[in-house]
């Protein structure tokens, strides 16, 4: 019999509206400023995510400024454009062992800012994010993280691709295991075996239907991410589920579709708001946490360079 103890906690209250003007005096301020803005306008488009987004009638916080996203782009523009003049410098000495060692040194040290882009992210990110006054964190330790990345990296060259389910789930893991809410821990418990069968099955029925089947396979791949992640406070475990359907996937992305094209891109906002109202409030816990037992326990961290980092590798963080 179907548990019917979960309930909807989560409430998204996005205005189409707010969210338009934003990102239209977002993208003019970074266009006339020729990019200078664009860490400035990415703290308020997260300020406004969070601020929207609300569990037991209380929004969630997010702290983080322009200046400390600005701080943060000027040192990952340094290292991407510092990699860069080095490759080409080693490419223009018209020494053929040093062009080949210089490319490789550039593409390994792109590789290794990943990792450092993931854990300085998550790091950042969660620590200028707050419930009620108590803040998020981030455990992971850097080497331990790169390490773990690099090999899994490794083994899924090796295989071929075969081993990425497996790394997926292992990074995964480690980001959740070390991520804390005040005196709430936080795990990830779904196996790398059950998300290759997920993707294997998805591929094949997705060339089968010519593609039709996605909206199934999207919605398994989110409840597999959804529903393997558990909270921990005081000994007790929280359960989390989400309720949606391969519909509402269809629904939201040919309606957003429509919405972006007939408003030649103004509508954007609109679309933005509806995946996420739609995604967080398909989520369901099997009970609520104990907010009057909550501690602050997570130390202030202010390096944003991971998280401008991670927005130039073009990585998707919490």
């Amino acid at each position: 019999m179907e548990n019917t103890s979960f309930k909807k906690l989560l409430k998204f209250n996005g205005d189409h509206g707010q969210l338009i003007g934003l990102r239209i005096l977002n993208n003019i301020l970074t266009a006339l400023t020729l990019g200078i803005y664009y860490p400035w306008a990415r703290a308020a488009y997260l300020k406004y995510v969070y601020g929207e987004t609300e569990y037991l009638g209380t929004r969630f916080v997010f702290h983080g400024t322009g200046k400390e996203m600005f701080i943060g782009f000027i040192k990952a523009v340094g290292v991407i454009i510092g990699l860069y003049v080095f490759a080409i410098l080693c490419a223009l000495s018209k020494v053929a062992v040093l062009a080949i060692v210089g490319v490789l040194i550039f593409y390994i040290a792109i590789f290794i800012l990943i990792p450092i882009a993931i854990h300085g992210s998550n790091k950042y990110r969660l620590s200028r994010t707050s419930w009620r006054g108590i803040h998020f964190g981030y455990r992971g330790d850097l080497k331990e993280f790169i390490k773990l990345y690099v090999v899994q990296v490794l083994l899924t060259i090796i295989t071929l691709g075969i081993y990425g389910s497996w790394m997926q789930v292992k990074v995964t893991k480690y980001i959740m295991q070390h991520t804390r809410f005040g005196n709430i821990e936080f795990n990830f418990v779904g196996e790398g075996a059950n998300l290759f069968v997920i993707k294997l099955k998805g591929v094949f029925l997705m060339i089968l239907t010519l593609g039709i089947y996605s909206f199934w396979y999207y919605k398994e791949l989110l409840a597999f991410e959804v529903d393997n992640t558990k909270v921990i406070q005081n000994g007790k475990e929280i359960n989390i589920r989400s309720t949606m359907s391969a519909g509402q996937i269809f629904g939201l992305i040919f309606t957003n579709y429509l919405i972006i094209v007939f408003t030649l891109g103004i509508g954007t906002g609109i679309a933005i708001n509806r995946a996420l109202r739609t995604m967080i409030e398909n989520i369901e816990f099997d009970s609520e946490i104990d907010a009057n037992t909550l501690e602050q326990t997570e130390a202030e961290y202010k390096n944003a360079a991971g998280d401008d980092l991670a927005g130039m590798l073009d990585i998707s963080v919490i």
